[in-house]
């Protein structure tokens, strides 16, 4: 879990925003929505399947536009 102390002559707002991007980094938020529904182990690999084919065709279609 992420943890930010307050510095000497820090404001509020800069404590905030400290705080967010070390959330952020951390993947905490990712987690909580991926956790919140179960997905067994057979959906999460064609989803991850189908995933890495659009990865693929993505890449091909830019590499297409650069030449």
């Amino acid at each position: 879990m992420p943890k930010v102390e307050l510095r000497s002559n820090e404001s509020q707002q800069q404590l905030y925003s400290r705080f967010r991007k070390t959330v952020t980094r951390s993947g905490v938020l990712g987690d909580i929505r991926r956790k919140r529904w179960f997905v067994s182990k057979s959906e999460e690999r064609r989803i991850q399947k189908k995933k890495a084919i659009r990865r693929a065709r993505r890449r091909v279609s830019q590499r297409n536009r650069r030449r």
